[in-house]
């Protein structure tokens, strides 16, 4: 066949792009965090304050450059700096699925709403990196959210060899039980292995096979190529 007389189509399917919290998607620490987002977030602890967060979940810090709050990151590196006075022997980071609500940017020393943004209806205080607040000598990127239940820990960042797998094994029994302080959101995030969006547990994709080809399928795939389609233009 000539190429004169040959078809040329891209892919037989579709394809669409998500503007929510796709997993595939994150926020570099520069970008400001959404209103009502959920993101991927991290927090450095204790090993012993690690498992008490993992069963009981977070508490309120107070005193903080942001007022009462839990304290967290995008930037797993500002995490791993705490406790700043614990050995790094002693360091884990929890991995964290966060629901910013509504967001504060706070970029300056003695912001009007530095220590206030949460009696005035925001649910989390967001501040930049390199934004030059003294508080913040490392330049990295920091939140403060107000209420613990918006945090819920999905993993383990860090940790040293000898508590990772004992960690591992907390997260995962506390993500089964949907009464646990870990699956206060909404139960145990879920990846479906077809469009590798979170779902929720007890709540699966609905997944069938594709009338053109017969490859088994997620509606909400972003993308699919039909190459049974796709041949008969050839």
């Amino acid at each position: 066949m000539s190429c004169q007389n040959k078809m040329l189509l891209p892919f037989f399917g579709w394809e669409v792009t998500y503007d929510d919290d796709s997993p595939r998607v994150e926020l570099e620490e520069s970008q400001e965090p959404k209103d009502r987002g959920v993101y991927t977030m991290y927090h450095g602890t204790s090993q012993a304050n690690a498992r008490l967060i993992i069963a009981k979940g977070f508490q309120q810090s107070s005193g903080g450059m942001l007022g009462n709050g839990v304290y967290v990151s995008r930037d797993k590196n500002k995490a791993d700096r705490y406790p700043l006075k614990s050995p790094p022997s002693d360091r884990v980071v929890l991995q964290l699925r966060v629901r910013v609500g509504r967001v504060k940017r706070i970029d300056k020393d003695n912001h009007p709403m530095q220590y206030t943004w949460s009696t005035q209806g925001y649910d989390t205080a967001w501040v930049p990196p390199n934004c030059g607040m003294a508080a913040v000598p490392s330049g990295l990127e920091e939140d403060c959210v107000f209420d613990p239940k918006r945090v819920s820990v999905v993993g383990i960042g860090k940790a040293p060899d000898t508590i990772l797998t004992e960690l591992k094994q907390l997260v995962a029994n506390s993500l089964r039980n949907p009464g646990s302080a870990t699956s206060h959101l909404g139960g145990a995030v879920v990846v479906c292995s077809l469009c590798k969006r979170k779902t929720q547990q007890g709540s699966p994709h609905i997944k069938q096979p594709c009338w053109g080809c017969g490859q088994n399928i997620c509606a909400l795939m972003s993308k699919h190529v039909c190459p049974a389609r796709a041949s008969e233009t050839e």
